[in-house]
């Protein structure tokens, strides 16, 4: 067995020294301000991340150091050697897989992270960095702060152009940011992945380094790769049916686009109301047509099982979402109604907080 130390999100330097001394022979580290009930682990593993329960229970996802290499070197491969700038929080992985990319391929990392971040101090910051190839990741709301400053501030444009690469994943990226980004300058890479993967093994829908891809009977992504977990730690079942033959069994229903990956959205975000089918992945492209933040959510009806709702921080028209939704999705895909709040509720990671979508609609249906 292994010593497991937990250092805290907060100290990045803690966390890089930890890291690297995780990959090279030394105590796993689980990267958390939480104190856990474990101290030790199995012998291969070198990093155990908490996944945000954004949907589900947390888990432990135990990660060797061969596969947090992998996802490194696939990276390297796919857009090359460069410093890395830190935005991510520490305890998700794609915090931690910008330091083990940093450490791997030994260059320098910044570390930029501030909560609430701020486009403007992050671009301010940006100019100041010395020369040479730079990289950074983002979560889409990031990214989303930076081109509306950059669309009317030359320093955070700029900033936005000076990146070899932007990786950015963690949630559906509306396609029409991209397009923004990219006429600013930026380099953007639409990444995915999950802790079960050590990151992102998906870029701009093909899949990197020695990772295979492939669609069940089911509609749902599977991921064989170099860079996969070990498993669950302390749930054996759970990890019995998620990684089975080599094979990491996503949530993430799929298809493929003229050989490019393209995730239709999570097998747990298909509703049923009035015994018909709903996605609220696709209610939320619908939704990207319209200004400011929505997202798809639902509440339980006794007559009707579950109803679509609309959570928005714009003072949108009903009934213009739902007749654009009926026209592009059909009957059952309208919303009920919309709930206007002053934020959308969302989780460290940048990623939409999908329970606490849930409880507002409940809170506010009639």
């Amino acid at each position: 067995m292994r010593p497991l130390v937990t250092v805290d999100p907060a100290d990045s330097d803690a966390v890089v020294i930890a890291v690297d001394t995780a990959l090279n022979g030394g105590p796993a580290v689980c990267v958390t301000a939480d104190e856990l009930d474990i101290v030790e682990v199995a012998d291969g593993c070198s990093l155990v991340v908490l996944t945000s329960g954004s949907s589900a229970a947390p888990k432990r996802v135990a990660l060797s150091p061969d596969a947090l290499r992998a996802s490194a070197r696939a990276t390297t491969d796919a857009i090359g050697t460069g410093n890395w700038v830190l935005t991510l929080p520490l305890n998700y992985i794609a915090g931690i897989m910008v330091v083990v990319r940093s450490l791997v391929d030994q260059t320098q990392l910044v570390d930029l992270r501030a909560e609430p971040f701020d486009a403007q101090t992050f671009a301010n910051a940006v100019a100041q960095l010395p020369d040479g190839t730079w990289f950074t990741s983002l979560v889409p709301t990031q990214l989303a702060r930076l081109v509306e400053l950059a669309e009317r501030d030359d320093t955070a444009a700029r900033a936005l152009s000076r990146f070899s690469a932007i990786l950015v994943g963690g949630q559906a990226i509306p396609a029409k940011l991209v397009e923004r980004a990219t006429q600013l300058g930026a380099r953007v890479v639409r990444t995915y992945g999950s802790a079960e993967t050590a990151g992102g093994v998906v870029y701009d829908g093909l899949p990197i380094g020695d990772t295979t891809l492939r669609i069940n009977d089911d509609a749902i992504l599977e991921v064989s790769s170099s860079s996969l977990a070990s498993g669950y730690l302390g749930d054996d079942a759970r990890t019995m049916e998620t990684f089975v033959d080599g094979w990491f069994r996503t949530s993430d229903r799929a298809h493929f686009d003229d050989g490019r990956l393209v995730i239709d959205g999570r097998a747990d975000d298909v509703i049923v109301t009035g015994g018909v089918k709903v996605s609220l992945a696709d209610i939320d492209r619908v939704l990207e047509h319209f200004p400011g933040n929505a997202r798809a959510t639902w509440f339980a009806d006794e007559e009707w099982g579950q109803v679509p709702t609309v959570i928005t921080d714009t003072d949108l028209d009903l009934d213009a979402v739902r007749a654009r939704i009926e026209n592009e999705l059909g009957k059952s895909a309208r919303p009920y109604r919309l709930v206007s709040v002053e934020a959308l509720p969302v989780l460290s990671s940048g990623k939409s907080d999908r329970q606490a979508l849930r409880e507002i609609a409940e809170r506010n249906k009639p």
